[in-house]
């Protein structure tokens, strides 16, 4: 059944927010906190900075491995139906996207931002400064990895567990501009990103969650659709 669709004015500015779930539905492992693993490995051996500082080798493998995984995979209806919504509303659209994979870019959104950072880019150990680099290299072991124009070795541009995600100030000013904010397929679990829609909610914006389950932020949402994305997104809006 077809959920009561939303309404989107002709002067709303709508924030997404996107979480594993969308990248599930195209079939890309997440990581689910009740095991502790993520695609067979613990978060503390591949996902840290104390796990990159012991054994770059291991996390270099992990994230070449998703690497090619992320390449076989293809956007999903969820995916194209953002990006519609994009091509409908211009600059009063921005995505906010956790996940790490391409699969948004490639089904066409362009205002948007990885606050996880990016698989398919690497940048400076060392952090001198240099921009990140696109690289999509599934790499065999650490001897192919590159180096940067310092000579330190490039590391993935990941926002590893402990570290503070990417372009926070960007992103809480969109917030504070919203009247839509939409969330899909996230625990709401994961901070600061469950914090959004709260803040959202201090703006005095519309809140709409999208996904097959309640997330664990659910009370802060004025409104909570359950479904697929990739099924309920496409027409959902008018």
């Amino acid at each position: 059944m077809m959920a009561d669709r939303i309404s989107i004015s002709a002067t709303d500015r709508v924030f997404v927010l996107t979480g594993a779930g969308i990248s599930a539905e195209s079939g890309l492992a997440t990581f689910r906190a009740s095991d502790g693993l993520w695609a067979g490995h613990r978060i503390e051996d591949v996902c840290t900075p104390e796990a990159w500082e012991r054994n770059p080798a291991l996390v270099w493998e992990f994230y070449a491995q998703r690497r090619a995984q992320g390449a076989l995979a293809q956007p999903n209806p969820a995916h194209f139906a953002l990006a519609a919504l994009e091509q409908r509303l211009g600059d009063r659209f921005y995505l906010c996207t956790q996940n790490v994979d391409d699969l948004h870019e490639r089904a066409g959104s362009l205002r948007l931002v990885h606050m996880h950072g990016e698989l398919a880019k690497a940048r400076c150990r060392d952090e001198c400064g240099q921009p990140p680099i696109e690289d999509r290299t599934v790499y065999q072991n650490l001897g192919e990895v590159g180096h940067c124009s310092c000579g330190a070795l490039l590391r993935p541009h990941i926002v590893f567990f402990g570290e503070i995600p990417l372009a926070m100030d960007r992103i809480q000013k969109q917030i504070s501009q919203a009247s839509l904010m939409l969330v899909i397929g996230t625990s709401g679990a994961v901070y600061p990103a469950a914090s959004f829609v709260h803040w959202a909610r201090q703006q005095g914006a519309r809140t709409v969650y999208v996904g097959p389950e309640d997330p664990q932020n659910a009370g802060a949402f004025t409104r909570v659709v359950e479904g697929k994305a990739g099924e309920v997104l496409p027409g959902l809006f008018i």
